[in-house]
């Protein structure tokens, strides 16, 4: 099995940054791409970035220009979050897949809260 562990959220003030860590450990060798997600009240979760072993990324539209999606390793993952906005508070959460697009997660972290105030 395959464990993640997300940390660096936090309360920032709107225009601020925050950097987001995931730690991977288990069989870490299952590991294909990652990415992070998050999910604020009301709505469902969404794909905010992913990552392939190659280092090819993606961003939501919303997040585009703002946020940077890094990688280590199979067991480290970051996601670097400037100009935040209040809309981008969420839970965030690390996932990863064995095969195949982030898309559809075989195995996910707890989450991390990001509250952005204005």
């Amino acid at each position: 099995q395959v464990q993640l562990v997300e940390s660096g959220g936090g309360l920032v003030q709107a225009g601020g940054s925050l950097r987001l860590s995931c730690a991977a450990s288990g069989n870490i060798f299952l590991i294909n791409a990652m990415g992070w997600y998050r999910q604020a009240p009301g709505t469902q979760r969404e794909l905010v970035a992913g990552i392939t072993p190659g280092g090819n990324t993606n961003y939501a539209d919303n997040v585009k220009g703002r946020f940077t999606i890094s990688r280590d390793n199979a067991d480290t993952m970051y996601l670097q979050m400037n100009s935040l906005k209040p809309e981008d508070t969420a839970v965030y959460y690390c996932a990863a897949v064995r095969w195949g697009p982030i898309t559809v997660p075989d195995y996910w972290g707890r989450g991390t809260q990001v509250t952005v105030s204005s």
